[in-house]
């Protein structure tokens, strides 16, 4: 089966001043479509520059990643914003929700940016806000949802586009625990009904415990790599 994300050697260094920081260190994994994985470590072990980096929303320093089997090295600025818009969903710890549009136009928007027509994006969207069990609060803004609603917005947003892979950045380090477990078991029901490949960076060992792999991270390299037997 060919892999959804190969990520090839990849290191990524940041300048700090005079200092350089390497976030990631020759760090090689492959994703097949549909699975389920998790990527945990101490702070500053690089998941989540390992996460951006897999998103198209930054560039290693070294090494290459392939999405979907495109290079995504020798692609410009503007084909990486077309994979990002084509092919992966993103979910934030802090949600990045737009404050004055209600959840429906929240959900709409990444379809308007793919030059959807209007009546096909508001149908998809309503759609995507029952599948996350928020048909009744599609008109309500932000500030009036709590934050288990607000990251259920925000899991429809990921989907609007039909991505392959969705990429969640602790996706419930702002929730408390009931809400958080309930965005882990949709975000897991998605993966496994809708066939969306799915990567989570997290510290919680729980979420870490119910994925099918789970990618052990520390000082920029993978240290550890396990599967949960079914």
């Amino acid at each position: 089966m060919k892999e959804v994300v190969n990520v090839q050697q990849v290191s990524k260094v940041y300048r700090m001043g005079e200092v350089d920081l390497q976030a990631l260190n020759g760090v090689s994994l492959k994703i097949l479509p549909s699975e389920n994985v998790s990527i945990i470590g101490p702070s500053g072990s690089g998941k989540s520059t390992l996460l951006h980096l897999m998103g198209c929303l930054d560039r290693p320093t070294s090494g290459k990643i392939y999405i979907d089997g495109v290079d995504t090295s020798k692609l410009n600025s503007n084909k990486l914003a077309e994979i990002r818009r084509n092919k992966i969903g993103f979910v934030f710890q802090f949600f990045y929700l737009i404050p004055t549009l209600n959840a429906l136009e929240n959900v709409e928007l990444p379809m308007m940016f793919a030059g959807v027509g209007e009546r096909e994006r508001r149908e998809r969207a309503e759609e995507l806000l029952e599948l996350v069990n928020l048909k009744s609060r599609m008109k309500h803004r932000p500030a009036e949802l709590s934050g288990g609603e607000r990251q259920r917005v925000a899991i429809a947003r990921a989907l609007a586009n039909n991505p392959k892979i969705v990429l969640a950045d602790e996706p419930t380090g702002n929730l408390d625990s009931a809400s958080g477990k309930e965005i882990i078991d949709l975000l897991k029901r998605l993966n496994e009904e809708k066939g969306v490949t799915l990567v989570i960076v997290t510290h919680d060992p729980y979420i870490a415990s119910i994925m099918e792999r789970t990618i052990y991270l520390k000082d920029g390299r993978i240290v550890k790599e396990e599967r949960r037997e079914a």
